[in-house]
């Protein structure tokens, strides 16, 4: 078969794949969820399995073993969380007066030194982007929800999830031995070592990014907690979930928690500690956490982490975000190796006869 058909054929097979996988987001959020269970916990089920115990054994106390952490964790928070909500349902008369009382006059002098021209356009500019901005989001939120629980509620993912992930860890080495054994023969080395270097990309980024987002949702929950801010539980715990995707988790834990901190306190030194806490946080994940856990070439850039997730979740929902990274990994390496292609090529050296 010539170059071009092979191309043609696998190209075909790419966009049914793609086409497929649209069509079903819908229905594949539990097992989106449970192969990245598996992926995650497999290297240590792979560990029991060499101390002596059997695959389904070693499966079987992993799963259950991440399960309890997952309860404990839930019932430890639960109870603290419903606590901060309450209150912030007691303070939120409160924080508006405050709001009223300290911005709106600093936006009247603002607004006197304008001339009304200038004022109204600002305001139609200010509605105009703010309803663009809301609108999206609210797009946005409205696929990622309803694309991946449309079929199947709550109580249905978490049955299947553990269902889906219990088999996989099992199997996982039979599968990925049949996988293998459906490689095209000629290029089998090839994949191979493309799919160990996405596994190695992936295993570096996944792994070590929850890692990081463990420790700074601690770090920042504790600190913001034992700095007297209220609901500085909540506030470091999502900002350190949404650590995951680069930056974003510390940009929305500074401003929630510093615009917090001014409605709360009256003592600049008192929101100055609150500042601090997020600029050593930041520093911290930036020249210690992300090169030690992480690592510095694992081949994610920050931008296309962001670029991937913002354009999974907008194509397939949910089931687009936890896909979004390992679809980066893959075309990330899949890139570098065409450029290698490339660099080795005639098309780039220039120096032999080159068939159009």
């Amino acid at each position: 078969m010539s170059p071009a058909k092979q191309l043609r054929f696998w190209l075909i097979g790419l966009g049914l794949f793609v086409l497929a996988l649209w069509m079903l987001s819908g229905m594949l959020l539990p097992f989106v969820a449970g192969l990245a269970i598996a992926y995650l916990l497999d290297p240590v089920v792979d560990r029991l399995e060499r101390w002596g115990l059997p695959r389904w054994l070693a499966t079987t106390t992993v799963l259950l073993s991440f399960v309890v952490v997952l309860v404990l964790f839930a019932l430890l928070l639960l109870p603290l969380v419903q606590a901060q909500v309450a209150h912030l349902i007691e303070v939120l008369p409160h924080y508006a007066t405050v709001l009223r009382e300290r911005v709106l006059p600093m936006l009247d002098r603002l607004i006197h030194r304008l001339s009304p021209e200038d004022v109204e356009r600002l305001r139609g500019a200010a509605g105009s982007y703010a309803g663009d901005v809301v609108g999206w989001v609210g797009r946005m939120l409205t696929r990622i929800l309803s694309g991946g629980l449309a079929l199947f509620d709550v109580l249905s993912v978490l049955f299947i999830t553990p269902i889906v992930a219990f088999y996989l860890m099992r199997d996982w080495d039979v599968l990925v031995a049949t996988v293998d054994s459906w490689l095209p023969r000629h290029h089998a080395e090839t994949i191979r070592e493309q799919a160990r270097e996405v596994d190695s990309t992936l295993a570096g980024f996944v792994r070590g990014q929850a890692l990081v987002c463990v420790v700074l949702g601690v770090f920042y929950a504790v600190a913001l907690s034992a700095a007297g801010l209220d609901f500085g539980l909540v506030i470091g715990l999502v900002a350190g979930l949404l650590s995951f995707i680069p930056y974003v988790g510390s940009l929305f834990g500074f401003v929630s928690s510093t615009g917090l901190a001014l409605l709360q306190f009256d003592e600049l030194w008192r929101v100055g500690i609150v500042v601090g806490i997020f600029l050593f946080g930041q520093a911290v994940e930036g020249n210690v956490l992300t090169p030690k856990l992480v690592g510095e070439k694992v081949g994610l850039h920050a931008v296309w982490v962001i670029f991937a997730l913002l354009a999974g979740g907008s194509l397939f929902g949910f089931v687009g975000v936890l896909l979004a990274v390992p679809v980066a990994a893959v075309i990330g390496v899949l890139t570098r190796f065409a450029l290698r292609q490339y660099l080795a090529s005639p098309y780039y050296r220039g120096n032999g006869t080159v068939e159009p």
